[in-house]
C-alpha cells in the first residue's frame, strides 16, 4: 500500500517505522513544517492515510482528508466532541473512515472485558467503579480517550452512574476517572471495583508505542476499498 501520514511526531514516526516493515511504502508525511504540501493532488496517491496529530487539529485535518476521498484513519483523541458529525460527513462523501481511541490489539481486548466485566458488576451497588489512567508528560489532553472509553462502556450499562469526571467527587453519580502524568509511561488503564470486602481489577499496561503504531498500520490495510464508517472491532472481528 501506499500511505501518508498526517502527523510525523513520534507515533507518525514509529507508524512509518511498522509500516515499512510491513512491505508498505510512505509517500507522503505531513508535518507542521510542511502544511502547504497537505493537498488534494497529494494525498490522492496514497491508498489511505493514518492521522495522528493533536486534540487541536484533528478534526480540520480530518474533515479536509475526506473531503479530498482517501480512506482515512485517525488515532488522535481530544476532539471527540465532534466525532458524530464527521462520521456523518463521511457518509455524505462516501468516504471511508474509521477512528478508534486506541489501536492496540491488546487494549481493544481489554474493551471486551471491560463491557463484560461491567454487565456483571451493574447488579451489585456495593461496588464502586473507578478507572485510572497513567501517561507520559507530553500527552496532551486528559483523561486519555481510552479511559473515556471505559468509562462510556460503564456508564452504558451501569444505571448508578450519569457521567464521568475527570477528578474525585463524593457524588456517588459520578464516574471518577483519576488522571496522572510521570514519565517514561506510554499508557496504563486501570478499571477498579471495590467494596468493604475486596476489590476486582482490570489492568492494561503498554509497554511501548509499537503496539499502537501496528493496530493503525491494520486498520489502513482493513480500510483500503471500503467505504463507510469503522472501529478496530471490525479489524479485529470482535
Amino acid at each position: 500500500m501506499k500511505l501518508a501520514l498526517i502527523g510525523y511526531g513520534k507515533m507518525g514516526k514509529i507508524i512509518e517505522e511498522i509500516a515499512l516493515l510491513r512491505n508498505h511504502e510512505v509517500i507522503l508525511k505531513i508535518d507542521i513544517s510542511n502544511l502547504g504540501e497537505f493537498t488534494k493532488e497529494n494525498l490522492s496517491k496514497a491508498d489511505a492515510a493514518i492521522e495522528f496529530t493533536g486534540p487541536h487539529s484533528a478534526y480540520e485535518n480530518v474533515k479536509k482528508a475526506i473531503s479530498y476521498g482517501v480512506p482515512l484513519v485517525c488515532g488522535s483523541t481530544g476532539w471527540l466532541d465532534r466525532l458524530d458529525e464527521i462520521k456523518k460527513t463521511v457518509v455524505q462523501e462516501n468516504g471511508a473512515f474509521l477512528y478508534a481511541s486506541n489501536f492496540s490489539i491488546g487494549v481493544n481486548i481489554f474493551f471486551e472485558l471491560n463491557k463484560k466485566l461491567a454487565t456483571l458488576m451493574a447488579p451489585h451497588p456495593d461496588y464502586e467503579a473507578g478507572i485510572r489512567e497513567i501517561h507520559h508528560t507530553q500527552k496532551k489532553d486528559s483523561p486519555s480517550g481510552t479511559a473515556i472509553t471505559l468509562a462510556e462502556q460503564i456508564l452504558e450499562r451501569n444505571s448508578r452512574k450519569k457521567r464521568w469526571v475527570n477528578e474525585n467527587s463524593d457524588n456517588v453519580e459520578d464516574l471518577e476517572i483519576i488522571s496522572e502524568r510521570t514519565d517514561p509511561a506510554p499508557g496504563t488503564h486501570i478499571v477498579k471495583y471495590s467494596s468493604t470486602v475486596d476489590d476486582i481489577e482490570i489492568i492494561h499496561t503498554a509497554h511501548s508505542r509499537k503496539g499502537f503504531a501496528l493496530g493503525a498500520v491494520m486498520a489502513a490495510e482493513f480500510l483500503k476499498g471500503k467505504k463507510g464508517n469503522y472501529s478496530m472491532k471490525d479489524v479485529l472481528n470482535l
